[in-house]
């Protein structure tokens, strides 16, 4: 199916922004929106390009090794960038600003390669519906400068989708898969043992045939919410029951089905006061434009 002419002119709207960029670092994770990011900025730039993908413990193995299959066949230069947000107190602490402290840590060590091989800006893959949610990733974002060509374009993640199924892209309709530190419950420190838990538990439920999952890590209680058509077959004694024998092994006392089903963000529920910081002491915003 043809793209409408408005879609259209958002593609080359965004080729052109890739263009002018000159050469970026793209900071990618695997998900359609850094993918497409990605694939377009080496359709602009070619080998003035380079994907970026942080790997730590709260990158499931599989979603690391799918991103990588991803831009080797599609020729993408791309570099793996060992992050240590685990070493980090604020991150490990798990407040409301985490994914601050996590994308702080990813952009540094980006700036860090920019500078050290040529590269004249960074660049991310927020889209033009993320700007209404609560993202303190892109407050680290914005200050390495890091550009969102996506947002720049225009582009929603809808329309992101449309271009990358158009492109013959086979995530075009990939599900939303956000790090695995943001199922561990806000307040309860961030550790490799409760990441590997999560890991192998959703493993689990994509092995009995669940893809759209998340496995929430209360402590003792793993609250898993399985997208709502799903949840139909999910709801038998037992399947219910093969979902116990496979978590219950992991370390968890209680399992647990959210009747809401899956929903992006749910974490944040619990928030009560949400502040994000507008600069942190002794580190100026970063300007990445040739003179």
């Amino acid at each position: 199916m043809r793209l409408d002419e408005a879609l259209e002119q958002k593609s080359a709207h965004l080729h052109q922004i890739l263009t002018d960029l000159g050469s970026v670092l793209v900071a990618y994770s695997g998900g359609t929106d850094s993918a497409f990011l990605a694939y377009a900025a080496y359709q602009a730039l070619g080998d003035k390009m380079l994907a970026v993908i942080a790997d730590s413990p709260s990158l499931p193995r599989a979603e690391l090794s799918a991103a990588l299959a991803f831009t080797a066949q599609h020729g993408i230069p791309t570099k793996v960038l060992l992050t240590d947000e685990l070493d980090r107190e604020d991150y490990v602490r798990n407040d409301s600003q985490r994914c601050f402290h996590c994308k702080d840590t990813l952009f540094a060590a980006m700036e860090v390669n920019r500078q050290q091989l040529g590269f004249q800006h960074l660049a991310y893959g927020m889209n033009l519906d993320d700007r209404g949610e609560f993202r303190p990733g892109q407050k680290a974002a914005a200050l390495y400068a890091a550009a969102a060509p996506l947002v720049t374009a225009a582009l929603t993640k809808p329309e992101i989708r449309a271009l990358a199924r158009e492109a013959g892209l086979t995530l075009a309709d990939k599900p939303a898969s956000a790090c695995l530190s943001s199922r561990i419950e806000y307040g309860r420190p961030v550790t490799r043992e409760n990441l590997l838990q999560v890991e192998q538990a959703e493993a689990a439920l994509h092995a009995l045939g669940f893809w759209q999952v998340r496995v929430r890590h209360h402590g003792d209680l793993a609250r898993i919410e399985i997208a709502r058509p799903d949840l139909p077959r999910a709801l038998t004694l037992e399947v219910l029951d093969q979902i116990t024998a496979a978590l219950k092994p992991l370390g968890f006392t209680y399992v647990t089905l959210d009747t809401q089903g899956y929903r992006s963000g749910s974490m944040n529920d619990a928030l009560t006061q949400i502040s994000l910081p507008d600069h942190r002491e002794g580190h100026a915003k970063q300007s990445h434009v040739t003179k």
